[in-house]
């Protein structure tokens, strides 16, 4: 065997926020554990991710922590569907999903990147790994940029989308960020 082919693949992943602050110090330590696990971790930012990045004072930590850092210009760009479903990447994630997001994916609407990439990746073997900040009925506890905690009261229509969510093929949901540390070891 030759040295070329002995050396193990570079493991990739793309990494998606939307516009939910709810965990979102979480989704960023946990993004970061991961890529001190030698992943090269390429993000993928929502037009309303971008906002919610900027409003929590994150922004520029994560355009500068990780190996790439794109704003959403529209469904289609920037074009990673072919980096997707070619196998470039190793998983696409998407954490925090906002409840919109989880909405269009579980309805089949695909009219944003995010939500495009989650319908074109779910044709591959490529997993997806979703973290839906709308998971269970009552209050969840949850921190404005300031660090002041305050309670939001979830839906019955996002939890339930987030139910359907957790049918869906090649998706897993996750009950936290946290949660992807044992999925990339």
């Amino acid at each position: 065997m030759s040295k070329k082919n002995s050396r193990p693949k570079t493991r990739m992943l793309a990494w998606g926020i939307t516009g939910a602050g709810d965990k979102l110090p979480e989704t960023i330590e946990a993004m970061k554990k991961i890529k001190a696990k030698d992943y090269i971790v390429d993000v993928f930012v929502s037009k309303e991710g971008e906002t919610v990045l900027k409003w929590y004072k994150q922004f520029e930590e994560v355009s500068n922590a990780f190996d790439s850092c794109t704003i959403e210009s529209g469904p289609n760009a920037p074009f990673i569907l072919g980096d997707l479903q070619t196998g470039k990447y190793d998983a696409l994630i998407i954490s925090p999903a906002t409840a919109n997001t989880v909405a269009k994916v579980v309805h089949g609407i695909a009219d944003t990147l995010l939500t495009n990439a989650v319908a074109q990746t779910a044709k591959t073997d490529i997993p997806i790994y979703i973290y839906p900040v709308d998971q269970k009925k009552g209050k969840i506890k949850t921190h404005a940029p300031n660090g002041r905690e305050f309670y939001l009261k979830m839906r019955e229509v996002d939890v339930e989308n987030s139910k359907k969510l957790k049918k869906m093929e090649n998706v897993k949901v996750l009950k936290s960020p946290e949660k992807l540390k044992k999925y990339f070891k």
